[in-house]
């Protein structure tokens, strides 16, 4: 399904495959010989989203914001993209998440049920393995006491919300963060449905 959203209507190359259940809303650019399989979600909310040549978005993924594929990129069913660059060649594996201004290079694995937080780099064909999270160049296992603090230090509320508030009063940080979603999901009010 192609909706306008923002005054902006999605566009897709002659070559490419979107599965008649897949959703592609706004700013939406989807390359030649890209595939988006049925379910996949792609968003540009108030953001463009580029998916370069023979990249595959698999069932139920999410892109949401500016996200950027280039070339050859394999996103796994249920991978979870928001406002990210996504350098050729890399390969998000099922569950994968990766957050805002986070920035993949060329290569790169984000293995099953893996995280990129917000603002991580990952250098060329660099490995983030199963079920961790990777902040601030390091990688996380589950349960390290060490992460809450590096997720700390990244800032997330402010970098994907622009809420700016002290971490530890996490009840009027995530009203703020719902006020912000609230609106800018508002938008989709005045969508259309074009295709």
């Amino acid at each position: 399904m192609l909706i306008r959203h923002r005054e902006r209507r999605p566009v897709v190359d002659p070559t490419a495959y979107v599965a008649p259940t897949a959703v592609l809303a706004g700013d939406v650019s989807v390359g030649p010989r890209a595939r988006v399989m049925y379910g996949a979600v792609l968003d540009a909310e108030d953001g463009r989203i580029e998916v370069g040549e023979c990249s595959i978005i698999c069932e139920n993924a999410v892109l949401r914001g500016a996200v950027t594929l280039d070339d050859h990129v394999f996103v796994g069913p249920r991978a979870t993209l928001l406002g990210c660059a996504v350098s050729r060649c890399a390969y998000l594996a099922t569950g994968a998440t990766v957050l805002q201004e986070a920035v993949l290079g060329p290569g790169s694995v984000v293995a099953i049920g893996a995280a990129v937080h917000a603002r991580g780099r990952l250098p060329e064909e660099f490995f983030v393995p199963p079920n961790t999270v990777f902040v601030g160049g390091r990688v996380y296992a589950p349960g390290d006491p060490e992460l809450p603090q590096a997720i700390k230090e990244v800032g997330f509320a402010a970098v994907a919300f622009g809420v700016e508030m002290d971490w530890e009063d996490r009840i009027a940080r995530y009203e703020r963060v719902a006020e912000v979603r609230s609106a800018q999901f508002g938008a989709h009010a005045d969508d259309e449905v074009v295709g």
